[in-house]
């Protein structure tokens, strides 16, 4: 029909495909920003927060790194909250260990950290963060119950598995780029610009160049009066299944 209207010069092509145009935009948008919630609700910031407590989160790991962020952490008296990649616990079980003996949140980050998560059947990725879930209850003797997805995309499957799986989704509000970008001053300028009550702050516990971001950033909210919180505490959510 949309053809035989545009074939006849009723209406052009461009007006019958805009819409499809701005549909797949948004489509797009929505999937690649997890904080806009379009296929599954996502906690990225503590709304009308006013009491100066922000949330750390570490992406990725456990890595060798994870161990030098633990010790920063201990010596501003910080807590954060991790969300770990099944291979990757499989591979330092023993920080995954430490890390919760400090008083830290784990969180799921699946156990691939495939880029085509969003292709796999809806079992499959039900599969690959429950394993991840196996993982961190072998070390904790509790179910995780925060999620975030690899690189922050979302789709339908993706809903529909964690619907089933049960995770609360967590995004950020202020993302410091620290994996992809070399220069310490730009990642820690841009994490300091996004701080405010109530904020999440994505890093990743992978390099030697965000533990130095990482000193800067808890020496700038300790001067500032900021307490860093885990993403449970500030949000008032349960971190684990009871």
């Amino acid at each position: 029909m949309l053809a035989v209207l545009a074939a006849s010069s009723v209406v052009s092509w461009f007006w019958l495909l805009l819409p499809c145009f701005i549909w797949l935009v948004i489509a797009v948008a929505g999937s690649g920003l997890v904080q806009s919630g379009y296929h599954i609700k996502t906690l990225y910031k503590k709304k009308g927060a006013t009491v100066k407590e922000i949330a750390i989160t570490f992406d990725d790991g456990p890595t060798p790194e994870t161990e030098k962020v633990l010790e920063l952490l201990s010596r501003y008296n910080a807590k954060a909250t991790f969300f770990c990649i099944g291979s990757q616990i499989e591979k330092y079980p023993e920080v995954l260990q430490k890390t919760l003996n400090e008083g830290h949140t784990v969180g799921n980050h699946t156990y691939s950290h495939s880029t085509k998560l969003s292709l796999f059947p809806v079992n499959k990725t039900v599969e690959d963060i429950t394993l991840t879930d196996s993982f961190i209850i072998k070390y904790s003797n509790k179910k995780p119950l925060l999620f975030r997805p690899p690189f922050g995309v979302t789709s339908p499957r993706i809903a529909k598995a964690l619907r089933l799986t049960g995770h609360y989704v967590i995004g950020w509000n202020v993302r410091s780029l620290d994996a992809v970008t070399e220069d310490e001053t730009k990642i820690f300028n841009r994490i300091k610009r996004g701080i405010a009550p109530g904020s999440i702050i994505l890093l990743h516990d992978t390099s030697q160049k965000t533990v130095n971001v990482l000193e800067q950033l808890l020496l700038l909210l300790q001067q500032q009066g900021y307490k860093a919180v885990t993403v449970d505490a500030l949000l008032d959510i349960p971190a684990y299944e009871k």
